[in-house]
């Protein structure tokens, strides 16, 4: 399926650059989105944090160690919504078979367009421009046949980048890819990998797909067509499910000096104090969330929770929920072929 024209978007440190863009003041500064006391997380960093190592899901002890004069900005997620629904607005232009990864990232099948336009790079350079003239923001914009390289293709040159991959590329651009850039390989996928001698795309693909499913299951088997340049999964233009119940029963107190510990059923932990639960574990470098262990954190306007999953090829991905009640939970986006929050370009 190389005729397909897939173009996959991704706002540039979207939350931060928001900020940003609002607030004349923080531009040129590094930004964090999120709060900087003891147990808060950076939700989002603008790029001249990153220059300082700091990084979504970070605790904001690290970020502050790492970057002294790190300004902490709480979150605007009804901003960020509206905002991406602008984005979308602009999508719509071209096509309406657009499938939402998170607030900030879609993908969209170009293959035919609403204008008939023939490239589809021509149409990613026209949504770059226009998400800057009329938002004042920055996208990367990755073109390619298939979602997996399209995916490729935006990160490869960020921030700002256009990048095109190519069918008659393909083979020699995966070869040279670094194995942590496959999506779906997160650390401890990367760290099997690197065990087994496979460290780049020219070695993934001298692995048989025997092998490769014998070592990683159902999912090696993806890891296998992704080393060829095949990724046959459509762009799905579905609408997310918008909310999830999820009802929290608390088992049993355990009572300290000053506050409470409380087991929820799922697993989740709460830390109540004077009887209310107003912080639960929070991730952070050295306790990220995986698949095992859903994290929920607060923020200003209520909490948020990540939790892992995997989608039907068995690749990861971890979907992030926003509430304020801690009853009703409403979702938020996704990260696919992630293993962590660590993931870069989560926010």
């Amino acid at each position: 399926m190389t005729g397909r024209k897939i173009i996959h978007i991704d706002m540039d440190a979207f939350y931060a650059s928001v900020e940003q863009r609002d607030n004349p003041e923080l531009r040129g500064k590094p930004v964090a989105v999120g709060h900087a006391e003891e147990r808060g997380v950076v939700a989002a960093a603008s790029y001249e944090a990153r220059r300082f190592g700091v990084r979504s899901a970070m605790s904001s002890q690290k970020a502050k160690r790492l970057c002294p004069q790190l300004v902490f900005i709480p979150g605007r997620m009804d901003v960020y919504k509206s905002v991406s629904r602008q984005i979308h607005e602009i999508f719509h232009e071209y096509t309406d078979v657009i499938e939402p990864i998170s607030l900030d990232e879609a993908f969209l099948d170009v293959t035919e367009n609403k204008p008939g336009i023939l490239l589809a790079v021509d149409i990613a350079k026209e949504i770059k421009r226009k998400v800057r003239e009329r938002l004042s923001l920055v996208a990367s914009a990755g073109v390619s046949y298939n979602k997996f390289l399209a995916k490729i293709a935006s990160d490869y040159r960020k921030p700002d980048g256009l990048c095109t991959i190519h069918p008659d590329q393909a083979l020699e651009f995966i070869a040279r890819l670094p194995i942590e850039s496959f999506w779906g390989v997160g650390p401890v996928t990367a760290k099997k990998m690197h065990a087994l001698g496979i460290h780049n795309g020219e070695q993934l693909r001298a692995c048989s797909q025997a092998m490769l499913m014998r070592e990683f299951g159902k999912v090696g088997g993806v890891y296998y067509d992704f080393a060829r340049g095949i990724d046959l999964r459509p762009v799905e233009a579905v609408r997310v499910r918008k909310s999830v119940g999820c009802e929290h029963t608390l088992e049993k107190d355990i009572n300290r000096q000053d506050q409470n510990l409380a087991y929820s059923a799922d697993g989740i932990r709460f830390e109540k104090y004077d009887g209310n639960p107003i912080l639960a574990e929070a991730p952070s470098d050295n306790n990220p969330a995986d698949f095992r262990d859903p994290k929920v954190w607060q923020e200003d306007d209520g909490f948020r929770m990540v939790v892992g999953s995997r989608d039907k090829d068995g690749l990861g991905r971890v979907l992030l929920y926003s509430s304020r009640d801690l009853k009703q939970w409403d979702y938020v986006g996704a990260i696919a072929g992630a293993e962590s929050v660590e993931h870069e370009g989560f926010m």
